[in-house]
């Protein structure tokens, strides 16, 4: 199977962030998608005519809508272009009485309560993976970075790979779920490595054998799209570019910007060092699994492993060094005040925190944390 790998600028960038809508009063989740979205498409018909590409769309859930970047240059870009289609969105939200806010999880609505969306390949999805696929109550951030050749793809996809602890320490924002603490930082991750072809990507040696990894999937009807291998970090050919799947819903506008330099920062560092006819080090699988479940399980607590040969530190630790050996590449995109606030992340602390933090303030009630959410994004 040929796959084509788009034209694309280096380091261009894109950035998917998934919010969620409840009530303004009660914090439930509301199924009012559909609504929303077309009193959007009468306000602002040019944020959704393009049915390829539009800036704002529907998701699995009928709880969800999803703010879509177009091609930027800067994160600062990026982050303009969100919040003009978070405005759109509250145009018709506010007088509905609906809110949005945007984590992990939602801490206390029934999974299995929540409406699909009306469309083939979501009902094919539920059909499938059954108990599954039906408490994927869950948002997330993705960030897409454009690179000018096809070879370095999947390089950077393990580059990347390296950095998943560091991605899901920052934005693990889900130790709630059904009303319950999990004692995990990001129950998202486990829970979306659950469906088919979700969860860590595999290592290939080059594009062919990713074009016979695809292949195989096809013909043995796991997939019908490229689209539907799931990884939490992959290369999309259509647009030409990799995109981190790693994080976990993000609360605000500056934590979303904030991811969004440090992927940009990462991906233009790899492919310099492509360019250079260097080569990006690779873990085995099982440290990379290992730091996956150490992320999720303790945030920004959790001590990483760092290279093949077992060396640890402190994911902050790590975090601070990889940031002060960034600050040039940032500075060359655009992207420094940006990159900066990865550091205010760490010194705050991640979404999971807070989240503990407001329900012990509240004696336990799940509906201050979620209406503590709705207001750091009113913010």
């Amino acid at each position: 199977m040929k796959i084509d790998f788009a034209q694309s600028a280096q380091s261009t960038l894109g950035v998917e962030w998934e919010l969620a809508l409840v009530d303004r009063y009660n914090g439930e989740l509301v199924p009012v998608a559909n609504e929303v979205l077309r009193g959007v498409s009468a306000n602002h018909p040019e944020l959704q005519d393009d049915d390829e590409h539009p800036h704002i769309k529907q998701e699995l859930l009928l709880n969800t809508v999803e703010l879509v970047t177009g091609i930027c240059t800067t994160v600062d870009e990026a982050k303009e272009d969100l919040s003009r289609s978070l405005a759109a969105v509250r145009e018709v939200t506010d007088p509905m009485g609906v809110e949005l806010f945007c984590a992990g999880s939602h801490p206390f609505s029934a999974p299995r309560s929540q409406q699909v969306t009306d469309k083939e390949r979501y009902a094919k999805l539920i059909d499938r993976t059954q108990w599954w696929g039906r408490q994927m109550v869950i948002y997330g951030v993705h960030v897409h970075v454009g690179l000018d050749h096809r070879d370095k793809a999947l390089p950077v996809v393990d580059g990347l790979t390296n950095y998943f602890p560091h991605f899901q320490a920052l934005s693990a924002s889900s130790p709630f779920w059904g009303g319950e603490d999990t004692g995990y930082a990001s129950q998202r991750a486990l829970m979306f490595q659950q469906l088919p072809t979700a969860g860590l990507p595999f290592h290939f040696d080059d594009w062919a054998a990713y074009e016979s990894y695809v292949q195989d999937m096809s013909t043995t009807g796991v997939i019908d799209a490229v689209s539907e291998i799931r990884w939490d970090i992959r290369p999309v050919g259509n647009l030409g570019t990799v995109e981190m799947r790693v994080c976990d819903g993000l609360s605000t506008l500056r934590d979303v910007g904030a991811v969004a330099a440090l992927t940009q920062c990462l991906v233009h560092e790899f492919s310099q060092i492509l360019d250079a006819g260097g080569s990006i080090p690779t873990m085995q699988p099982w440290h990379i699994q290992e730091n996956k479940w150490r992320a999720a399980r303790y945030g920004l607590d959790a001590i990483i492993i760092l290279d093949a040969d077992g060396n640890e530190q402190l994911v902050t630790d790590h975090l601070a060094d990889v940031l002060t050996r960034l600050e040039p590449i940032a500075a060359r995109l655009g992207c420094s005040s940006e990159l900066a606030d990865v550091e205010g992340i760490m010194q705050r602390g991640a979404g999971y925190q807070r989240q503990r933090r407001i329900a012990e303030e509240h004696d336990g009630d799940l509906r201050a944390v979620v209406l503590d959410m709705v207001q750091q994004l009113r913010e």
